[in-house]
C-alpha cells in the first residue's frame, strides 16, 4: 500500500520477473510514481519480505501467470494434421511441375548449345527463376539465377556453365524420387529445394571459435548473406551459422573472428550436418588461447569428398590447414604442404581470395614460411579466410 493524494492509500504492486507494475493511482504514467518509488526501495533493499501478499496482489500475479501460459490467440487451437498434410502435398505437386519444367528448359539449353548464351543474356533466366518462386521452391530459382551470371564470368564460363547445368539437373532428378531417398539425403534434397527444416536436428554443447566470417550479396542485389564458420573446441565440429539482411542493411547477427564462445548449436538436418542455429549461450565470449590443428592437403581433400556423399551439391567444406606456405606462380597461388609434396590451388574467385590484396595479405603473414590457414575446400581449390602467424594466437581475417 502506497499512502497519495487520495484519500485511500494506492495498491501498488511489481512483478521483478517482467518487469510489470499495477498501481490504483490515477496517473497516465507507466510506470507510475508509485511503482518507481517500490522499484527503488527493493533496489536499496528497505522492502522487506512479507508473511503473506495480498489478496490483491496474488490475483494480479496469478492472472499474469495464467496469461503467459496461454499460447497466442487465447486458446490453444487444435493441430490440424489432415490440413497441413495436405498443405504440404500440394506444395510438392506444384514443386515436381516446376521441376518438370526446368528439366524441359534444361534439355533445350543442351538440345541448342551453350555458344549462344553470352548473347542470349540473363533475361530469359530470370524468367525461369520467377517460374520456380511461383512452384515455391525458392532453392532452385536461387541456382537458376546463378546458372544465368556464368556466361558473363569471363574465360572458362563454358565449361562452368556445363557443371552447373549437370548439378541443377541431379537435383531435379533426386526430388523427383526424394520418396525413396534415405531420410538425411532427402533432407538435403529438400533443403536444396528450398523447403524449410522439417524439425531440429542434433542439440551440441561446445565452446566454438569463430574462425571466419564474410559477407555475400545474391545476384539481383536482394539479399546480403553473412556466412560465420565455427569449431567446436571440444569436439572439432564444425557448423555454420547464416544470417541474412534486406537491402541496404547488414545482417544482425555479427561474431568477431577469433573469439570462442560456449554456446549450444541446434544443427538442421540434411546439409551434411553444416548448417546450425546459435542457440543457447552459457558465458560471454573471449579470445582463444590456441591455434586449431590443421591437416595436410591431401587430408582436405578427403574430407571434402567424403562431405560429397552426404551432400552432391556441397560447394565447400571448412578445413584448417597447416602447416602449409602460400606460393605464387604462373598459373595462380598455390598452399603447399610445408613438405613440399603437394598443394592446393587458390581460386581467383569467391571468398576472401576475390582481393588479391587477400593473397598478398597472406604472403606477409606467412614471410615465406609455413603458417596456419582456415578457409574452404571445394572442387576448385582452397579459398583461404583467416590465417594464424607461427608465434601467435590470435587469427587474421583475410579481406
Amino acid at each position: 500500500m502506497c499512502k497519495g493524494s487520495g484519500s485511500k492509500p494506492y495498491r501498488t504492486v511489481v512483478d521483478l520477473t517482467g518487469p510489470a507494475y499495477k498501481c490504483s493511482c490515477p496517473s497516465r504514467k507507466f510506470p507510475c510514481k508509485h511503482a518507481l518509488g517500490l522499484l527503488l526501495l527493493w533496489s536499496a533493499e528497505g522492502v522487506g519480505e512479507p508473511d503473506e501478499a495480498p489478496e490483491w496482489a496474488s490475483q494480479w500475479l496469478a492472472d499474469r501467470a495464467a496469461k503467459a501460459a496461454r499460447p497466442p490467440g487465447g486458446r490453444a487451437a487444435p493441430v490440424d494434421e489432415e490440413g497441413a498434410r495436405k498443405r504440404a502435398e500440394r506444395r510438392a505437386a506444384r514443386i515436381g511441375a516446376g521441376v518438370t519444367e526446368l528439366e524441359q528448359r534444361l534439355a533445350d539449353l543442351l538440345r541448342g548449345g551453350l555458344a549462344g548464351q553470352e548473347q542470349a543474356g540473363y533475361a530469359g533466366w530470370e524468367e525461369t527463376a520467377a517460374r520456380m518462386v511461383d512452384a515455391q521452391a525458392p532453392g532452385l530459382a536461387g541456382r537458376v539465377r546463378e546458372l544465368g551470371t556464368i556466361p558473363s564470368c569471363g574465360p572458362g564460363w563454358p565449361a562452368r556453365m556445363l557443371e552447373e547445368a549437370a548439378l541443377l539437373h541431379l537435383l531435379d532428378r533426386a526430388w523427383l524420387g526424394v520418396a525413396g531417398l534415405p531420410e538425411e539425403l532427402a533432407a538435403t534434397v529438400r533443403g536444396r529445394v528450398g523447403l524449410p527444416a522439417s524439425g531440429e536436428g542434433e542439440a551440441v554443447r561446445d565452446r566454438w571459435l569463430v574462425l571466419a566470417q564474410y559477407d555475400t550479396v545474391s545476384p539481383d542485389g536482394r539479399l546480403t548473406t553473412r556466412r560465420i564458420w565455427l569449431r567446436g573446441l571440444a569436439g572439432g565440429r564444425p557448423a555454420l551459422v547464416l544470417d541474412f539482411g534486406p537491402p541496404g542493411r547488414p545482417p544482425g547477427l555479427a561474431l568477431p573472428v577469433g573469439l570462442v564462445l560456449e554456446a549450444e548449436m541446434r544443427f538442421r538436418p540434411g546439409s551434411a550436418g553444416l548448417r546450425a542455429d546459435l542457440g543457447e549461450r552459457f558465458a560471454a565470449a573471449v579470445p582463444c588461447a590456441e591455434v586449431p590443428a590443421g591437416v595436410s592437403t591431401g587430408a582436405a581433400l578427403e574430407a571434402y569428398g567424403a562431405a560429397l556423399l552426404r551432400d552432391p551439391w556441397l560447394e565447400s567444406w571448412p578445413v584448417v590447414l597447416g602447416p602449409v606456405v602460400p606460393i605464387p606462380g604462373e598459373l595462380g597461388w598455390q598452399l603447399a604442404d610445408a613438405e613440399g609434396t603437394s598443394a592446393l590451388p587458390v581460386p581467383l574467385t569467391g571468398g576472401a581470395s576475390r582481393s588479391r590484396g587477400g593473397l598478398w595479405q597472406l604472403a606477409a603473414l606467412s614471410g615465406g614460411g609455413p603458417v596456419t590457414v582456415f578457409g574452404e575446400c571445394g572442387h576448385r581449390g582452397f579459398t583461404p579466410l583467416a590465417a594464424w602467424q607461427p608465434d601467435s594466437t590470435e587469427p587474421v581475417a583475410l579481406s
